[in-house]
């Protein structure tokens, strides 16, 4: 099991990124839940989502009911502990701050940060903004993080998400997400 933390303002689509992972775990089988906090918002308020997956569905379970009987769940609430995160994603250097207490005594960070330093942390946004697409930085970041092999699941699994979804934003999302696997392999190297 994986569980995920996802922090960010309002506008920085951590729910799209959310929405993305939870859809790689059902794709692979996995048991999945989120739950996600967007008070403030629209307002450029903070967001934060947890995302838990676990492992793969056995076929005995899916045999029983469709989801599986109880005791085959690895979580039974979709909310993560202080100190229990395997993951913090902050896609603004304030969620850093505010939300690293999530994360456990050896769990990971990658953020997107102006200073761009250290193996976990990117300017996600300066290189959206060089691919003439700001908003794209939640792509870019989520890109940086699965490249570093950190996550359950394959960044393949995801750009196929990506590209399923289609829409006139879907080459500029490939674009973003494929150059933040590009920095995470250059800083892998170093």
């Amino acid at each position: 099991m994986q569980q995920i933390i996802i922090s960010g303002v309002g506008g920085q689509g951590v729910l799209y990124i959310t929405r993305l992972l939870a859809e790689a775990a059902v794709a692979q089988g996995r048991h999945v839940l989120i739950s996600e906090t967007h008070g403030m918002a629209q307002r450029g308020g903070n967001v934060i989502s947890h995302l838990k997956a676990g492992g793969k569905k056995t076929s005995a379970a899916s045999k029983d009911t469709e989801a599986g009987s109880p005791a085959d769940f690895e979580f039974s609430s979709p909310l993560i502990r202080p100190g229990r995160a395997d993951v913090l994603l902050a896609l603004h250097p304030d969620g850093l701050t505010a939300h690293s207490y999530y994360l456990k005594a050896d769990g990971r960070t990658f953020c997107n940060t102006p200073d761009n330093q250290g193996r976990s942390s990117i300017n996600a946004t300066r290189i959206a903004a060089g691919l003439d697409s700001p908003v794209s930085a939640n792509l870019v970041l989520l890109g940086f993080a699965l490249g570093s092999g950190e996550l359950f699941c394959p960044p393949e699994e995801v750009e196929n998400l990506i590209q399923r979804a289609g829409g006139k934003r879907q080459e500029i999302n490939l674009m973003a997400f494929r150059t933040g696997l590009k920095e995470a392999a250059e800083k892998l190297s170093r």
